[in-house]
C-alpha cells in the first residue's frame, strides 16, 4: 500500500544531484619542478594580469595602444613552463572591457586573499593609465570617470593595505606600466604615483616603469607594439635577465635587466624603478632549465636586431624561439638582446624558410636583418602522390592505410609539414598518443607558424587531459590569428574542463562572433554557462547549437573532432573518430544540459521530455537516466502523488545497471530504497 508524502517530503535530500603611446598611471609545494644542476622549488603561484588600452569614458587623445597586448605577453610568459610555471587556473586576466573597478577589486580584495597562503608567490601586473586625485594616486580601471576619480579609480592606499595585510605570500611581486603623460597626469602627479607605488610594502618586489617626473613609452618599435617596460620584463622572465647563467631569473635580475635596458632604448628618459631593500633578491621570478649554463660571463651591454621580410606575416625566430610576426611591412624591432652570435629564421607557410643563419648583435648597436622567403616550396611528385592516397583513405576512414601513405610522403620529402600533421591526426585518431605527438611536434617545427597543426595537437591533449598545454597551443595560435574560431572555442571547452567557466564563457562568445553559424561555439557556451548556474541562458545557447547542428561522423571526423563529455561532473569521454556519431553524442548532450537546467529551475514536465530525447540518441547514458529519475521524483513530490515514483525508479535502476561506481549511482540506489519503503 502507497504511503503518502509527508514521507517522502522529509527524506527528499536523497535525491541530490552532484553538481560539481605614452603610459600613465601551479607548480604545487608538492610538484617542485626538475633543475639541471641542484634542486629547485617553484612554490604555489597566483597571479592578476590587468590591462587597459581603450577606456570607457576617455577622450580620444588619452587612449593607449598596446596594454592589453602587453598584458596578453605578461600572461603567455607566466604561464610557460620556460618562465613564470604558473598554472593556468592560477592566472586571473583582466583586460578591455573586464577590467571594471568592481571586477579588479573583487580579484584583488576577495580572490588573490582567499588562495594564496603563506609560502605562495603572488604577482600583480596592471597596464594602463594612473591618476591624481586630491593628493591621493589612484589606477584607472576601464569604467574610470574623468569627473569621479576618487570614486571610479582603485586606491593606491588600498592596494598597498591588501598585498601588505590581506595577501599571504612569501614572494610578492607589482609590476605596473602605468603612463605618466603630462597631458592627461602633471609631473607632480606622477611623482607622488610612482612614490606610491614605491612605498606600497616593504616585503614587496615592485617594479615600476619609470621614476617620477618621467614618462613611460610605448610604440611598435619594441617587439611589433609593447610598452618598452613590459616588453623588457617579458625578455627578462624569457632568461634574457638570467645573468648568473643558472636557469632562474631572481628579482635582482629582472630590476637590474629592465632598467638597464629601457634606460639605455630610451636614452635617459625613462628610468624603471625598484627599492633593492624591500624584497629578497633572490626571489625566484622564473625558470628556465633549458638557458642554465653555469660559469658563463654575462654580457657587459645589450644591442638590438631589426626585421624586415619581403612579405607580410612571416614569423621571426632567435635561437629557436619565436619573437614576433613582421606584419603590414613594418620592420621589427628587438632590442635587448646578449652581444654573440645568435640563430635567426623567417619562416612562412608554403614557402622554404629563411635560415637557419647566424647573426651577430654588437654591444649598443643596431643591426637589420633583412628576411627573404621567395622559393614556394615544392614537393617531389612522389611525396604529393603519397600524400593524396593518404587524404583518401584518411577521410574515410581508413587511418591505418592512410598513416603508411603519409609516411612514404615524408621520407620522399621530410619537409612535408603537411603529411607530418595528418600522420599525427591518423596516429591520434587510432588512439596512438605517442607517435601523434611526434608528428604533431615535427609539423609545427617543419613550420612554426602552422596554426592548424598547433589547434589540431591541441585539440589531442585536451582529449587525453593534457589541459595546460593544450591551452599554450590554442594561446599560440590566436596569438597569431586572434579570430581562429577552432582555437577559440576548444579553449573554452579547454577552460571548461578546469572549471574556470568565466574564461570559458568569453571564449565561446567570441568564437560565436567571428562564426555566428558555426554550432560548437554554442555548445560550449551552453555547458559553460550550466556549470555556473546561468540556467535560462544556458537553455538558449544549447537551443543555438540544436537548430545550426546537423553533423554526421565523417563531417566531424573532418573537423578532427574530439567528445569531451562531461555531465553533472566532470566525466571525459574520449571515443576513436568513426566509432560513433559524434552529431549525435552532441547532441545527447545538449538536450541533457537543456533537460538538467529545466530540472533546476523547476520545470520538471519540460525536463523530462528533453531527458526523454537525449536518450534517444544515447539510451545507456546515465546521467539522462539519473535527472530524468530526479524529475519524476521532484514531479512526484510536487503533485502530491506517488504514481511517477515507479518511472523514477526505473531510471535509477538504468543508472546503476549502466555505470555502478558513479556517485550518483549511490544516490540511486539509495532513492530506489525509499521509493520501495514507500511503496510497502
Amino acid at each position: 500500500m502507497l504511503r503518502t508524502l509527508p514521507l517522502l517530503m522529509a527524506l527528499s535530500l536523497l535525491c541530490g544531484a552532484q553538481e560539481k603611446k605614452e603610459r600613465d598611471l601551479k607548480y604545487e609545494k608538492d610538484k617542485p619542478a626538475a633543475a639541471a644542476k641542484s634542486e629547485v622549488s617553484i612554490p604555489r603561484s597566483y597571479a592578476l594580469i590587468v590591462g587597459v588600452a581603450n577606456y570607457k569614458n576617455l577622450p580620444e587623445k588619452a587612449q593607449l595602444q598596446f596594454s592589453e597586448r602587453d598584458a596578453e605577453a605578461i600572461y603567455s610568459i607566466l604561464i610557460s613552463p620556460e618562465g613564470g610555471n604558473f598554472h593556468i587556473e592560477n592566472v586571473h586576466k583582466l583586460t578591455g572591457t573586464k577590467a571594471t573597478l568592481a571586477n579588479v577589486r573583487n580579484e584583488l580584495e576577495n580572490w588573490l586573499p582567499a588562495v594564496a597562503k603563506d609560502d605562495d608567490r603572488v604577482v600583480i601586473y596592471f597596464a594602463g593609465h594612473g591618476f591624481v586625485y586630491d593628493g591621493k594616486a589612484y589606477l584607472a580601471p576601464y569604467d574610470l570617470e574623468p569627473g569621479n576619480i576618487a570614486g571610479t579609480g582603485y586606491p593606491m592606499e588600498t592596494l598597498g593595505k591588501v598585498i601588505g595585510a590581506k595577501i599571504k605570500a612569501k614572494w610578492k611581486v607589482l609590476l605596473t606600466d602605468s603612463c605618466h603623460s603630462g597631458a592627461i597626469t602633471p609631473d607632480a602627479d606622477a611623482e607622488r604615483i610612482n612614490k606610491s607605488l614605491q612605498d606600497l610594502d616593504r616585503s614587496l618586489f615592485s617594479l615600476t616603469a619609470s621614476r617620477a617626473n618621467e614618462r613611460s613609452f610605448e610604440s611598435k618599435d619594441w617587439g611589433g607594439g609593447h610598452g618598452i617596460f613590459t616588453y623588457y620584463v617579458v625578455k627578462g622572465l624569457e632568461g634574457a635577465a638570467d645573468e648568473s647563467h643558472d636557469g632562474i631569473v631572481t628579482a635582482d635580475e629582472l630590476g637590474e635587466y629592465v632598467r638597464r635596458n629601457v634606460r639605455e632604448a630610451t636614452k635617459g628618459q625613462q628610468n624603471p624603478t625598484s627599492e633593492r631593500a624591500s624584497y629578497d633578491p633572490n626571489m625566484l621570478l622564473a625558470y628556465i632549465p633549458s638557458g642554465a649554463a653555469p660559469g658563463e660571463a654575462p654580457a657587459p651591454k645589450f644591442g638590438s636586431l631589426v626585421f624586415e621580410a619581403n612579405r607580410e606575416g612571416v614569423e621571426v625566430f632567435v635561437d629557436d624561439k619565436s619573437v614576433g610576426v613582421i606584419i603590414k611591412g613594418t620592420p621589427l624591432k628587438l632590442p635587448g638582446l646578449t652581444p654573440g652570435v645568435h640563430r635567426i629564421k623567417g619562416v612562412h607557410m608554403g614557402f622554404e624558410p629563411d635560415g637557419p643563419r647566424e647573426e651577430t648583435v654588437y654591444p649598443g648597436q643596431e643591426s637589420t636583418v633583412t628576411l627573404k622567403l621567395w622559393i614556394p616550396r615544392r614537393r617531389p611528385r612522389a611525396a604529393t602522390d603519397a600524400f593524396d592516397k593518404g587524404y583518401e583513405q584518411y577521410i574515410r576512414g581508413a587511418y591505418q592505410k592512410a598513416a603508411g601513405f603519409f609516411l612514404s610522403a615524408l621520407k620522399e620529402d621530410a619537409n612535408y609539414s603537411q603529411s607530418a600533421l595528418f600522420l599525427a591526426r591518423s596516429y591520434r585518431d587510432l588512439l596512438n598518443d605517442e607517435e601523434a605527438e611526434k608528428y604533431f611536434k615535427r609539423a609545427i617545427a617543419i613550420d612554426p607558424d602552422y596554426i592548424e597543426a598547433r589547434a589540431s595537437y591541441g585539440s589531442m591533449l585536451l582529449a587525453k587531459g593534457a589541459l595546460d598545454e593544450a591551452l599554450r597551443q590554442f594561446n599560440a595560435v590566436l596569438q597569431r590569428d586572434a579570430n581562429h574560431a577552432m582555437a577559440l572555442y576548444l579553449s573554452a571547452q579547454t577552460l571548461l574542463l578546469k572549471e574556470l567557466f568565466p574564461a570559458s564563457i568569453e571564449a565561446a562568445r567570441k568564437a560565436m562572433q567571428i562564426e555566428p553559424e558555426n554550432a560548437q561555439p554554442r555548445f560550449w557556451l551552453g555547458e559553460g554557462l550550466r556549470l555556473s548556474g546561468k540556467y535560462a541562458e544556458a537553455i538558449e545557447a544549447y537551443n543555438g547549437y540544436l537548430e545550426r547542428s546537423r553533423f554526421d561522423f565523417k563531417m566531424a571526423g573532418q573537423l578532427n573532432y574530439y567528445i569531451v563529455g562531461y555531465m553533472t561532473g566532470l566525466v571525459g569521454k574520449r571515443k576513436r573518430i568513426g566509432q560513433v556519431d559524434v552529431g549525435k553524442e552532441l547532441r545527447s548532450m545538449a538536450y541533457f544540459g537543456i533537460c538538467n537546467c529545466q530540472y533546476k529551475l523547476g520545470d520538471f514536465d519540460a525536463a523530462i521530455a528533453n531527458c526523454q530525447r537525449a536518450l534517444t540518441y544515447d539510451k545507456t547514458d546515465p546521467y539522462a537516466h539519473y535527472v530524468l529519475g530526479l524529475a519524476y521524483f521532484a514531479r512526484a513530490k510536487k503533485a502530491n502523488n506517488l504514481e511517477p515514483l515507479a518511472a523514477a525508479r526505473l531510471h535509477f535502476r538504468a543508472i546503476v545497471a549502466s555505470d555502478p561506481d558513479l556517485p550518483e549511482a549511490e544516490n540511486a540506489r539509495k532513492n530506489i530504497a525509499l521509493i520501495d519503503t514507500l511503496a510497502r
